[in-house]
């Protein structure tokens, strides 16, 4: 009993830890093939889902293209930036 109520409480801390977000921004130089591919390469999107957020992209200025744990969004944010893309965690 005593492991159970252990076990609640960690996915309690889980559920309460922040959730952030992976922010892509549209600029003029980047073609929406190379996006889509980024997305697929570096966040793990399929084909369809980086397509779709590469025209929200386009048309919004920005898209949430990933959440999690800033630990988590941190390497992606740094990938998407090498690659020349403006990216940041909100």
């Amino acid at each position: 009993m005593i492991k159970e109520n252990k076990d609640v409480s960690r996915r309690e801390k889980s559920l309460k830890s922040p959730i952030s977000h992976l922010i892509l921004y549209n600029d003029d130089y980047h073609t929406f093939d190379f996006v889509i591919e980024s997305l697929i390469e570096v966040c793990g999107h399929d084909p369809i889902i980086a397509e779709q957020c590469t025209t929200i992209i386009h048309f919004n200025g920005k898209c949430d293209v990933k959440s999690g744990s800033e630990k988590f969004l941190i390497p992606l944010r740094n990938e998407l930036d090498s690659r020349g893309l403006i990216a940041i965690i909100e």
